[in-house]
């Protein structure tokens, strides 16, 4: 679950950003849109835990992050929250394996062979545990940096822009691998994206929230405030945006 209320955040030198409150269930789907520089990586960091909000609270799987700090915050955070980025950040000095180990360090954990290559096989990777990711193609990388997001079985799963650069069929392929990965958790999965393809997915699915983050300039010396579009359902059932 995520629950967001009178949330707001302030960059160093520009004017500060609130966010439309926010309340997904635990196992939910929440679309995530707006244009560049509407906050949308500013609210994954901070439903993610790696920013603190200036203004607001933010509760994540039953855990109110403003309790948090320090050690206990980057252990929650890495037991609870998977990331997929846009940009994956796998490491070449390690291989697939060692780069699934990851996350049982950061979480304090001993690492788990046996899980590591149960989640590599659930996504059609055990061939390539001892490869190193200079050798693997786009889509096999997303693939890895998906099962080390996934690892730990989080409670919610953040994907920035999960199908950037890819053809019609990788990005399907990609969401529905985001969706049923999610459902095998029970984790709540949140898509921010600029890409209509995958809007058009999210937004299709049952339950399916969304919403759009617009940067409105406001009258000298007031907040710029961010929309919400909650969930309209067409005649079929789904989602409009």
């Amino acid at each position: 679950m995520i629950v967001t209320r009178s949330l707001g955040f302030a960059h160093a030198g520009a004017a500060p950003l609130r966010f439309p409150d926010v309340q997904v269930p635990q196992g939910g789907r929440l679309l995530l849109q707006g244009p560049s520089g509407s906050g949308k990586s500013t609210w994954l960091a901070l439903v993610g835990g790696l920013r603190r909000p200036s203004a607001g609270t933010v509760q994540v799987a039953g855990t109110t992050l403003d309790g948090l700090a320090g050690a206990r915050l980057d252990t929650w955070r890495a037991r609870t929250v998977g990331f997929l980025p846009q940009r994956l950040h796998l490491s070449d000095a390690l291989t697939v394996a060692g780069n699934l180990a990851l996350p049982y360090l950061a979480a304090g954990l001993a690492r788990d062979d046996r899980v590591i290559h149960a989640v590599l096989q659930r996504l059609g990777l055990e061939g390539l545990a001892g490869r190193r990711p200079h050798a693997l193609s786009g889509g096999q990388a997303q693939r890895v940096a998906l099962a080390r997001a996934v690892l730990l079985s989080p409670r919610v799963l953040l994907a920035d822009e999960p199908t950037a650069s890819l053809d019609d069929a990788s990005a399907a392929a990609a969401l529905a691998l985001l969706h049923e990965t999610a459902d095998a958790c029970g984790a709540t999965l949140v898509v921010a994206t600029h890409d209509a393809r995958a809007a058009a997915w999210v937004s299709a699915l049952e339950g399916a929230q969304a919403l759009w983050l617009t940067a409105e300039p406001g009258p000298a010396g007031t907040l710029p405030t961010l929309s919400q579009t909650g969930p309209q359902r067409l005649q079929d059932g789904r989602i409009a945006l």
